[in-house]
């Protein structure tokens, strides 16, 4: 790895994780499952939604902030890199564990192992050490590897439905099905195992347009190659589409590339209006969510399981709060939007109070 190179610190990267847990924690806290926005839902199964865009939106942050880490990584030696890594991808991957377990009243032998903490844990620590072995054109390679192995796989030993899927065999296998998320009806996983590789292309490609801040700036020419590389992504996603569909639950390379294609588009909208137009009204509110990245989405996902285990009024205390506070408030869909919006902001007044208080948690 080259010199540790002095990056000024990117407000538009904040902006992009805030933006990301933001619709994070509404997606996944609608009042009333049965009544929310199409858009605000993933695709039953191929196609397309902003739902289906969040996740490796994530990811992809998470390979921009890896360019500003990870050569401040290399600096230290071999085995300081590996012990940074390794304990980083592991707390992550542990915590997300934790996270289904508690209450830890369930049997260890019925918890779900994979799940969106995991699989940001173990694309971390697979893409940083991809970069720092093999270094930008490894990581290069890896991606095109990754996405043309994982459909050679997909396509040789299995089909694309949710029951005959080669990551669902594998995880089977190597997990057996007491351990899978069971939410569609069988055991089956959207964060199996398999789906790790092309995920972490998300998060190489996160690094590459991260890279490419740090060491070219804000520049015309760099938003120029960010915009034609993602439209070149978008392209080959459509293409690819016909024969290997677009879909989040199984995370297919067309899936990948478009997901990257858009994030590559975000990005260089944020920078353009952020970086290079100066327009710094209403940012604050997402760097607070930027901020905290982890512990808010980790807040808002306890917040709903304790909800979940109280009663109150014969219901579950998240039925109750959205029945008793939220639902006639204008058709149903908006009812659970506006439940889903107040539930972000309360997570969002935490990372507000913690900002003021200079607490910032990093794992």
């Amino acid at each position: 790895m080259s010199a540790r190179i002095k990056a000024p610190r990117y407000l538009s990267l904040d902006v992009l994780r805030g933006l990301t847990v933001a619709l994070m924690i509404v997606v996944n806290t609608p009042g009333d499952w049965n009544h929310a926005y199409a858009q605000l839902l993933h695709a039953a199964w191929n196609g397309f939604t902003l739902t289906d865009w969040v996740f490796p939106t994530f990811l992809f942050a998470v390979g921009n902030a890896l360019a500003f880490v990870l050569p401040g990584y290399a600096a230290k030696g071999r085995g300081a890199v590996l012990a940074r890594i390794g304990k980083r991808s592991g707390l992550i991957f542990l915590l997300g564990f934790l996270l289904y377990w508690f209450p830890f009243m369930s049997p260890l032998s019925e918890t779900r192992i994979p799940g969106v903490l995991q699989r940001i844990g173990l694309c971390f620590g697979l893409a940083s050490l991809l970069l720092y072995f093999w270094g930008q054109r490894g990581g290069l390679w890896f991606c095109v590897a990754a996405l043309l192995g994982y459909w050679a796989l997909m396509t040789g030993y299995g089909d694309y439905t949710l029951a005959g899927n080669a990551g669902r065999q594998l995880d089977l296998w190597l997990l057996g099905e007491h351990h899978l998320y069971r939410g569609e009806g069988i055991a089956f996983d959207p964060e199996g195992l398999l789906g790790t590789l092309p995920a972490t292309v998300n998060v190489i490609a996160g690094y590459f347009a991260g890279h490419l801040l740090v060491t070219r700036g804000h520049g015309r020419d760099t938003l120029v190659r960010l915009l034609a590389a993602g439209s070149v992504c978008i392209v080959l996603a459509l293409c690819w589409n016909g024969v290997f569909p677009i879909n989040k639950k199984l995370w297919t390379s067309s899936y990948v590339l478009l997901t990257v294609g858009l994030d590559l588009w975000l990005l260089s909208l944020l920078v353009w209006l952020i970086e290079v137009r100066g327009i710094r009204r209403g940012t604050y509110f997402f760097e607070v969510l930027g901020k905290n990245t982890l512990f808010i989405y980790l807040l808002s996902e306890l917040a709903v399981i304790l909800l979940q285990r109280l009663t109150v009024g014969g219901k579950d205390g998240y039925s109750w709060l959205y029945a008793t506070l939220f639902q006639g408030w204008g058709s149903p869909q908006a009812s659970s939007l506006l439940f889903a919006v107040a539930f972000m902001l309360m997570c969002w007044t935490v990372g507000w109070l913690m900002d003021r208080r200079g607490i910032y948690v990093k794992v």
